[in-house]
């Protein structure tokens, strides 16, 4: 699997476990809903500095946002 497909898959794991919805979750942490859902559909390619604001923001290291990746 594409690495952003897997990246975006293990954060809608995480944030669907937080139980907010993507929106929610965009407003709390000031990220665009709009790339909240990019990301999570594989068609973003974030930055180092937003993997770290996603991992921080769903509360899991770095390394569980890559989980399954190769």
């Amino acid at each position: 699997m594409d690495i952003r497909k897997q990246f975006g898959a293990n954060v809608r794991k995480h944030r669907q476990a937080t139980g907010l919805s993507q929106e929610q979750f965009a407003l709390q942490h000031d990220i665009d809903r709009t790339y909240v859902s990019g990301i999570e559909r594989g068609k973003r390619n974030p930055t180092i500095v937003i993997v770290n604001k996603f991992a921080k923001a769903l509360d899991v290291s770095i390394a569980d946002l890559f989980d399954g990746c190769d």
